[in-house]
């Protein structure tokens, strides 16, 4: 089971440009030089410890797809994608949110240092990444879509509203179509973003970035039921984080129960490979390339 939960960093290793962009990762972790005693550590700690990089991957597959000569030049923006997701993680696991021990297999910020600090790493993270963004070597106009989808998409009506909602709710059962808007915000509008971005890099026409989108918001739907099985399934050290922890929670197995939770991500798969055999021949191949590993993630070994 352990192969389709928790992916460290070795876990592809043999994906030659993932290691690229790993080794520029650590090579371009935030850098500030300061007395304090471990104000910088503290912003590299959740980079440094890994993680599945699933939202680089998905940009960085367009790009090499279509133009492979600024797959390098993408790297800055697919850490931008990867510090924003990570700032997410940080605040996520705070003690008034999910008030999480693990991450990553390691011990959460607030854990190892303390919640004033987690809190403005988060807030560093955020805000660095669209800094990267800005300073990255695209046109201005590439660069300012690119600013503009991310802040659309992880803001006030995207991720941000995703997490509100589920606190909120948190204890008060919602019905499945909210529950499903809930994940579209919280996890999904991250996943499609990247996939835009990578598109926008590229400059495919405006329909496909739609379609790319589109398809983005189902796949971080599947991921989220994934990972609410996995939750129920997996032990701590396969997963890198605590489990069987959504017991408020408005998760996908709370509410269908954890056999049709598997049954309804089957579903959402198939769905999902009948759309990317509809995309042209170097979208699929690219996407196929990457989701072959992850679209039945949920499943028991038998």
């Amino acid at each position: 089971m352990a192969s389709r939960l928790y992916k460290k960093t070795e876990a592809y290793k043999k994906d030659n440009k993932m290691r690229e962009f790993e080794e520029y990762l650590k090579e371009n972790l935030p850098k500030v030089k300061s007395f304090h005693p471990y104000y910088e550590k503290a912003l590299r700690l959740m980079l440094e410890a890994g993680g599945k990089r699933f939202r680089p991957k998905l940009l960085l597959s367009i790009v090499k797809a279509y133009e492979k000569g600024l797959e390098k030049s993408a790297f800055q923006v697919a850490l931008a994608l990867e510090m924003f997701h990570t700032y997410s993680l940080i605040h996520d696991d705070l003690p008034a949110m999910d008030n999480a021990p693990l991450r990553r297999g390691k011990p959460t910020i607030h854990t190892k240092y303390d919640e004033a600090t987690a809190i403005l790493a988060g807030d560093a993270l955020n805000t660095d990444s669209f800094y990267l963004i800005a300073t990255s070597a695209f046109r201005e106009d590439i660069r300012l879509e690119l600013i503009k989808i991310l802040a659309q998409n992880g803001g006030s009506s995207g991720m941000v509203l995703g997490q509100a909602i589920d606190l909120y709710f948190e204890n008060t059962p919602l019905k499945l179509d909210e529950v499903i808007e809930l994940h579209k915000n919280k996890t999904a509008k991250l996943i499609a973003a990247s996939l835009q971005m990578g598109a926008v890099i590229v400059q495919l026409p405006k329909s496909t970035q739609k379609e790319l989108y589109s398809f983005g918001i189902d796949l971080g739907v599947l991921f989220q039921v994934q990972d609410d099985i996995l939750d129920e399934i997996a032990t701590q050290e396969e997963a890198g984080k605590p489990t069987k922890s959504d017991g408020g929670k408005n998760s996908f197995v709370n509410l269908l129960g954890l056999e049709s939770s598997i049954e309804y991500a089957n579903n959402l798969a198939l769905e999902l490979q009948a759309k990317l055999n509809s995309f042209e021949e170097p979208l699929k191949l690219a996407l196929l390339n990457i989701l072959e590993k992850y679209l039945y993630r949920h499943k028991k070994e038998e």
